[in-house]
C-alpha cells in the first residue's frame, strides 16, 4: 500500500494508505455515519464530486455484490451504473470479506472503476474537524508524488447535468398511470419503488421540457450539488404547476427544486445530513420516523409562501425535511423514503403519491 495524505482546505493533513485505484483526486470532503451500505452509497449519484468519509470504523468486510442488471436495465444491487463518489476514506479497510452475495473485494471494485480508496485515516478526528469547520474541499495526494497536486471545484458546478440521463427512458410501458420522472441523479431504488406500484415511468433529463407529454403525475428525483445550478428544471416544474390538479412528489434534490419553483430559497448546511439515522417529525403530529439522508443543502422554511407549509422537520437541527402545498396535491421529502440502504419507515409516501394519480 502506498502512503497518501488527505489535505483539507484549512491545511489540516491526515495520513493513510491507498487501497483503491492509485491516482490523486480532489473534491468536497463529507462524512456519512451509516454503519452499512457502502455499495449503495458509492453508486448514489448524489455523491458526485465528493470524497466520502465513512465514520463506521470497519469497512469492506462484506465485500461487493455482483453488478448485474434486470431486464429493464436497472442494477439488481447497486443504485446506478457506476461509482459516482470521487473517493472513499475509511479508518480500517478489511481485505478479507465474507457474504453470501459478494463476488469481489471493495478494493478490487475501486481499482476496476478507477476510484481511490484511503485507509488508516483517523476518521473520528476528520469528522470532528468537518463538524467544527463545515464541509471543506480536500485533496488526496500520494506521498511519493508530492508535485502531482489535483484541483477541483464543487461550488457552482452543475453536477446534476453530469449524472442525469441524456435521453428519455421508459419503464413499465402501458402499465397504467404515467409518471414523468425528472432525473437529477435518480437512485435505482426510486425507480424500483415506482415500477412495483404499477405505474409507467417516463424518465427524462433534468432540463427536458416534459410539459408537452401526456402524463398523470410528476416526480422530481434526488441529485448531487447545488440546486441553484438547476434553473431549467425549476422553470419546467413551475410551468407544470399551472395544472393545480397535477400530483407532484419530490425527493431530496426534488424537495429543493419544488420549493424553488414555489418561491422558497435554499441554503447550504454546515456539514449536511448523510446517514441512516436522521430523526424527522411529521409537522402537526407526534409521528417521528428514522430516515436515510444524503444532502448538503436545505430549504429555508422562513421563505415558504403562504400557500406552502413544512411537511417534515429534522429533530436534530430543526431544518426542513419536506414541504406540502396547502390545497394542491404537491409534496416532497428531503430524506430518502426508498432508502437502499437504510430504514424504510417512510416508503408509504410512494403509496400516497400513487393514490393521487
Amino acid at each position: 500500500m502506498r502512503n497518501v495524505t488527505l489535505i483539507l482546505d484549512d491545511g489540516t493533513r491526515f495520513h493513510g494508505q491507498s487501497f483503491g485505484y492509485e491516482k490523486p483526486v480532489a473534491g468536497e470532503v463529507v462524512f456519512n455515519t451509516a454503519m452499512t451500505g457502502y455499495p449503495e452509497s458509492l453508486t448514489d449519484p448524489s455523491y458526485a464530486g465528493q470524497l466520502m468519509t465513512l465514520t463506521y470504523p470497519l469497512v469492506g468486510n462484506y465485500g461487493v455484490p455482483p453488478f448485474t442488471f434486470a431486464e429493464n436495465g436497472l442494477p439488481h444491487f447497486m443504485e446506478s451504473e457506476k461509482i459516482h463518489a470521487e473517493a472513499i476514506i475509511v479508518s480500517d479497510y478489511s481485505e478479507n470479506y465474507s457474504h453470501w452475495n459478494a463476488v469481489e473485494s471493495l478494493g478490487d471494485w475501486l481499482k476496476r472503476e478507477h476510484i481511490p480508496g484511503v485507509t488508516g485515516i483517523d476518521t473520528r478526528a476528520l469528522t470532528k474537524a468537518l463538524r467544527e469547520h463545515g464541509v471543506m474541499m480536500g485533496k488526496i495526494v500520494f506521498d511519493d508524488e508530492p508535485d502531482n497536486i489535483p484541483t477541483a471545484q464543487y461550488s457552482g458546478v452543475n453536477y446534476v447535468d453530469k449524472v442525469s440521463c441524456k435521453s428519455v427512458i421508459r419503464y413499465n410501458e402501458g402499465a397504467g398511470k404515467k409518471v414523468v420522472l425528472v432525473d437529477c441523479g435518480v437512485k435505482a431504488n426510486i425507480l424500483r419503488c415506482l415500477i412495483k406500484r404499477g405505474v409507467e415511468v417516463i424518465r427524462v433529463p433534468w432540463d427536458y421540457d416534459f410539459n408537452g407529454l401526456e402524463f398523470d403525475g410528476l416526480f422530481i428525483s434526488n441529485g448531487p450539488g447545488d440546486p441553484d445550478t438547476c434553473d431549467a428544471a425549476v422553470q419546467n416544474i413551475r410551468r407544470a404547476m399551472a395544472n393545480e390538479k397535477l400530483p407532484i412528489f419530490g425527493i431530496c434534490m426534488g424537495n429543493q427544486l419544488l420549493s424553488k419553483a414555489g418561491g422558497a430559497k435554499i441554503y447550504k448546511l454546515k456539514y449536511g445530513h448523510r446517514s441512516h439515522n436522521q430523526p424527522v417529525r411529521m409537522v402537526g403530529t407526534e409521528r417521528c420516523f428514522i430516515t436515510s439522508q444524503n444532502h448538503g443543502y436545505a430549504v429555508d422554511n422562513n421563505t415558504l409562501g403562504a400557500d406552502w407549509e413544512p411537511l417534515f422537520v429534522n429533530m436534530n437541527d430543526g431544518s426542513n425535511e419536506g414541504i406540502r402545498h396547502r390545497t394542491n396535491p404537491w409534496f416532497s421529502a428531503q430524506f430518502h423514503p426508498e432508502a437502499a440502504s437504510g430504514p424504510t419507515d417512510t416508503e408509504f409516501l410512494f403509496d400516497e403519491f400513487v393514490k393521487l394519480l
